[in-house]
C-alpha cells in the first residue's frame, strides 16, 4: 500500500512472524525505467526478505516489461502487476484498475512482462469496474493463459473503493475457473474475517493489507490459528515499542525530519487503533513538531496522572 508498506514496516513485520510473503508498496513502471532515484529505492527488498514481491503497475507493456526486467535482476523473487488499485491518479492514466476495462491491454501486459521474467508472476486484480460490470473471470482466464503464475483477487470493483457490501463470490469463483493459485484479498481484518473468506472461497492463501496496518501481530495470529497453535496478544507496550522502532527505521530512509515524520504520522492513524485511548493518542502524535516529540508520548504511553496530569478523553 503506498506510503505505507515501506521496507521498515516490512521488515518489522517479518520480525513479528506469521508472514509468508511481504510485498512493496505499488511501484511505477515509468519511474523504473527512467531511473528515478525514490521510485528505484521504494522498489528495493531488504538483503533478507526472501520472499519478496515487487509490485509495479502501468499502461505501457513494453516499459512494464523492462520495469519487471530491472525488478528482477534486483532480486525480488515475484514479481507483481498490479490492475486493482482504484485510486483516481493512476486509474486516470489507465494504470491499475481501469486495466480491468481494456482486457486486450491487460492480456498485451501480462504477455509482456512474462516474456521478459522468468521469476515467479502475479497479477492483483478486483472484481470489476462496477457492481454491475464485474469481468474477474475473464481477466482471471487471460492472466493464467499469458502465463501468470497466481493472481490476487479482491472482491470489491474499482467503483467500491474502500467500501462496498462484503461478497467472497468472485474470489470463489475465479478459484474454480483457474488452475493456478488463487489469493484471497480484502477486509481481512481479525482471525474470524480470515478464516471466512478462506471457508467461504477456497482460495490458496490469504493477502491482508489494512489489517495489518491497524495490527502488525494479525498476520502472526492467523497463522497460529491455522496451525492449532497458541497465540500471545502483544500487550500496549509491545505495540508502542513497533512504532517506536518504525521511527527509529524511518529515520535512516528519508533525508529530511519532515518527509520521515509526515510518514510515521500516516502509519500511526492505522496502528494506534488498537492501543488504550488511541484517540487521544493520534492527536498527539498528530500535533507533534518533530519525531522525538512522538517518541517521548509513546514511551509513556498510556499516561497515569501519577506521571501525566493532562485528561485523556
Amino acid at each position: 500500500m503506498e506510503g505505507l508498506t515501506d521496507v521498515t514496516f516490512r521488515r518489522l513485520i517479518r520480525r513479528i512472524g506469521g508472514i509468508g510473503l511481504t510485498c512493496t508498496e505499488f511501484v511505477p513502471a515509468e519511474g523504473l525505467v527512467r531511473q528515478v532515484r525514490r521510485v528505484r529505492e521504494t522498489a528495493m527488498l531488504d538483503p533478507d526478505e526472501r520472499p519478496g514481491a515487487v509490485q509495479i503497475y502501468g499502461r505501457r507493456p513494453e516499459v512494464l516489461a523492462e520495469a519487471a526486467r530491472w525488478v528482477a535482476a534486483s532480486g525480488a523473487s515475484v514479481v507483481d502487476i498490479n490492475m486493482g488499485c482504484p485510486a483516481r491518479k493512476v486509474c486516470a492514466h489507465s494504470g491499475g484498475a481501469a486495466l480491468l476495462g481494456d482486457p486486450a491491454l491487460a492480456r498485451s501486459i501480462v504477455a509482456a512482462v512474462r516474456a521478459a521474467v522468468d521469476v515467479p508472476l502475479t497479477v492483483k486484480i478486483r472484481s470489476g469496474l462496477t457492481p454491475g460490470h464485474r469481468n474477474h473471470l475473464e481477466i482471471a482466464r487471460i492472466c493464467e493463459g499469458e502465463g501468470a503464475d497466481g493472481i490476487v483477487v479482491h472482491w470489491r470493483t474499482r467503483e467500491d473503493a474502500f467500501g462496498g457490501t462484503f461478497d467472497p463470490k468472485p474470489i470463489a469463483e475465479v478459484r474454480r475457473a483457474v488452475g493456478i493459485p488463487v489469493v484471497g484479498n480484502g477486509d481481512v481484518v481479525d482471525v474470524p474475517s480470515a478464516l471466512r473468506l478462506l471457508d467461504e472461497t477456497g482460495c490458496h492463501a490469504l493477502m491482508i493489507g489494512r489489517g495489518a496496518l491497524c495490527d502488525p501481530w494479525l498476520p502472526l495470529e492467523v497463522a497460529r490459528t491455522l496451525a492449532g497453535e497458541p497465540f500471545e496478544p502483544p500487550t500496549p507496550a509491545d505495540r508502542c515499542a513497533f512504532l517506536l522502532a518504525y521511527i527509529e527505521g524511518t529515520r535512516s530512509v528519508f533525508r529530511t525530519e519532515s518527509g520521515a515524520l509526515g510518514r510515521v504520522k500516516k502509519l500511526a492513524a492505522y496502528t494506534t487503533r488498537a492501543l488504550p485511548h488511541g484517540g487521544a493518542l493520534r492527536r498527539r502524535v498528530f500535533h507533534a513538531r518533530d519525531l522525538s516529540e512522538v517518541e517521548a508520548t509513546l514511551r509513556t504511553w498510556p499516561p497515569t496522572l501519577a506521571r501525566d496530569p493532562t485528561p485523556v478523553p
